[in-house]
């Protein structure tokens, strides 16, 4: 067993998050080859990864659900905002574009990987898969509608030229994105609080006594440390990965979706722990939840930065992409319907993935 501090954490968890936070200082602004530095690189980004995971959990064991699920998706969807804008800041080639790539990347990943995933191994454990209808489809109506107003009507305007909206249309996006999400997370966690927790029947919560209030913010501290490392490691390896990906002749578009399976990395492993607990509601409720935080504050700060940002703000998809975000909405329409899933539902969202990843690489 782990040595235990005397805040009940274990000594590795209070460890790895200022080494990893220590490496991303070392090597911000370099551009490591492959080598022992994108080695260590990568060893601090999986250790950070790890603790995020442990730290998540202690402070979802203080809060309880949904506010444990609530705060790691936030928190990470944050950060991942903070990262676009530094991005699109510096301007380029694909800085236009960034936003609408990053975003349609992250929904493709949670909705399709994330949930197939924990779908599969919640599945092969405990055969048949339980969950609350109301709160999942309550997210997975926001979640298509943000979605449509974000990433679909922008490809069928004819205000401006090209998939852009226009100086009103994108206002209006951002303010109803923001209004959507804020009023989603009030019946999250006040008004319908119970649709959102694990059904009669399902696994119980562990016995063990709740963690301090002190504990609880040195582990929400401390994932704050964690999840700037994650993002920041993963841009300081997108140099390395941008490499590869020209190396082997792949669109550009990949990069975003490998720097957004890096930084989702943390809600991947939270998410499949849950499901292999048989708790297969507080996976959807982490994975359709940060899919729908990603976009309902990513579109309003990206509104708000093109301020002082300069040229076009390209949001609408391409038809290719347009076809899977639909087929995507109609899986996932079926999938939650029963209130109940099985493998059969968890292979289907991965075959759908796959198709994601297969067409990311050769459009």
């Amino acid at each position: 067993m782990s040595p235990v501090t005397r805040a009940g954490l274990p000594v590795w968890s209070l460890v790895l998050p200022p080494a990893a936070a220590v490496v991303l200082v070392a090597t911000w602004g370099g551009k490591p080859g492959v080598g022992p530095v994108l080695a260590i690189v990568a060893a601090a980004l999986v250790t950070a990864v790890m603790a995020a995971v442990h730290h998540a959990e202690v402070v979802a064991h203080r809060v309880g659900e949904p506010f444990g699920t609530l705060i790691l998706a936030v928190a990470v969807t944050v950060i991942e905002v903070g990262l676009i804008v530094t991005l699109m800041s510096s301007g380029g080639e694909h800085a236009a574009s960034l936003a609408r790539d990053t975003v349609f990347a992250a929904f493709m990943i949670v909705c399709n990987g994330v949930v197939g995933l924990c779908l599969v191994v919640g599945a092969l454990r405990h055969h048949e898969l339980e969950f609350r209808v109301e709160g999942v489809t309550a997210t997975l109506a926001t979640l298509t509608a943000v979605a449509t107003l974000a990433l679909v009507l922008p490809a069928f305007t004819t205000s401006t030229s090209g998939p852009t909206y226009s100086t009103a249309q994108l206002a209006f996006a951002g303010v109803a994105s923001l209004a959507l999400y804020a009023v989603f997370v009030f019946m999250q966690t006040v008004r319908h609080r119970d649709y959102f927790l694990p059904p009669q029947g399902a696994a119980a919560e562990d016995h063990a006594a709740p963690p301090s209030s002190r504990t609880a913010l040195l582990s929400l501290g401390l994932l704050l440390v964690c999840l700037v490392a994650v993002v920041g490691l993963a841009k300081t390896a997108s140099p390395a990965i941008e490499d590869g990906v020209e190396s082997v002749g792949a669109p550009r578009a990949v990069v975003g979706v490998v720097i957004a399976l890096l930084v989702l990395l943390p809600e991947t492993a939270a998410a499949v722990r849950a499901a292999l607990r048989d708790r297969v509601q507080t996976s959807l409720n982490l994975a359709l939840g940060s899919a729908l935080a990603s976009i309902g504050l990513t579109i309003p700060t990206i509104a708000l930065a093109s301020i002082w940002l300069e040229g076009p703000l390209v949001l609408g998809l391409a038809p290719t992409s347009l076809v899977l975000l639909a087929l995507t909405v109609v899986l996932s329409v079926l999938t939650v319907a029963p209130g109940r899933a099985t493998l059969m539902q968890g292979a289907v969202h991965l075959t759908a993935f796959g198709a994601f990843l297969v067409l990311a690489f050769t459009p």
